[in-house]
């Protein structure tokens, strides 16, 4: 049976690229935008701090992935989908100084946003949906007394998102 040498050509550089995608998803570094499974976002008082922490987990394996700063905030994206920022005075105001944040992806971010706010006011939680924190970016936050020091975040899939500057390593 003879089988032309670009098949075998294409066959072999496609299993090589998953074989390549494999690994660098098994090793936590997936370089595609798929799966988005949200962010963890965590706040520092400063650039400095920020630095500081960038390094301090590049010494245990999390490397930072992009940059993806605003107006407002100051933003490292590590491989893990993990978010270490420095926020100005106003964003820190808009959302009551908190320490974190957890991102989640939606499609209508502010349905989704009013929604969770609804559903822990249903609880007896406080729940406020602040909209304009970062006005260029799809963002919605909702402040909630559910955590200590913790915000929800809705936005958009990476996507749809500006494009974040890469960090070379």
């Amino acid at each position: 049976m003879f089988i032309p040498l670009w098949i075998v050509g294409v066959v072999a550089v496609s299993f090589l690229g998953v074989l390549g995608w494999l690994a660098a998803f098994l090793r936590g570094r997936n370089p595609l935008p798929f799966p988005d499974g949200g962010s963890r976002i965590f706040t520092t008082p400063s650039p400095e701090a920020k630095a500081a922490v960038i390094a301090l987990l590049r010494q245990h394996g999390l490397q930072e992935r992009f940059r993806a700063d605003s107006a407002g905030v100051l933003r490292s994206i590590l491989w893990d989908g993990t978010i270490i920022n420095t926020s100005s005075d106003t964003v820190m105001q808009k959302l009551k100084q908190p320490a974190a944040s957890i991102g989640l992806v939606a499609e209508d971010p502010v349905a989704s946003a009013k929604a969770a706010a609804a559903f822990l006011q249903q609880r007896g939680f406080h729940a406020e949906v602040v909209l304009d924190v970062e006005p260029d970016l799809p963002i919605v936050f909702v402040v909630t007394n559910v955590f200590t020091g913790t915000v929800l975040n809705f936005r958009k899939h990476m996507r749809h998102m500006p494009r974040p500057a890469a960090v070379r390593a």
